[in-house]
């Protein structure tokens, strides 16, 4: 009887603890652990061109471009051996929300999509 019980509660904890899908920015599903971070979310007063054009400009120096949605402004790029998925969404006329994901073999990678967002804000200040 206790053999059975701690086998339930072990099935039980794998369950929980296991890997599940993810959602990405671009409305698509990654496997990957659920309850780590990962995605870093900043609003820009720029306009949403602009703000594509710095991310492309990050991405592509940093890593990788594998996917560049012009469409839904969606980037999906491979940095640091890391996949990173980015969106940028118009909020208003004068501000723009950029979604920086960035996910590795363990779980998520909070620090990366901080300093990927941290570039892409620098690349958006001009230059004398």
């Amino acid at each position: 009887m206790k053999t059975n019980i701690f086998l339930a509660a072990a099935c039980g904890a794998l369950l929980a603890l296991g890997p599940g899908c993810v959602s990405t920015p671009d409305g698509h599903h990654t496997p990957g652990m659920p309850l780590t971070r990962d995605t870093r979310t900043a609003l820009y007063q720029r306009t949403t061109d602009q703000v594509a054009a710095a991310t492309l400009v990050v991405l592509n120096r940093d890593g990788k471009l594998l996917v560049n949605n012009v469409v839904n402004n969606t980037f999906q790029a491979k940095v640091n051996e890391r996949n990173v998925w980015v969106k940028v969404t118009k909020v208003d006329d004068k501000t723009t929300e950029l979604t920086v994901q960035a996910r590795g073999p363990m779980g998520g990678d909070i620090d990366l999509a901080s300093q990927l967002d941290k570039e892409i804000a620098i690349q958006l200040v001009p230059t004398p």
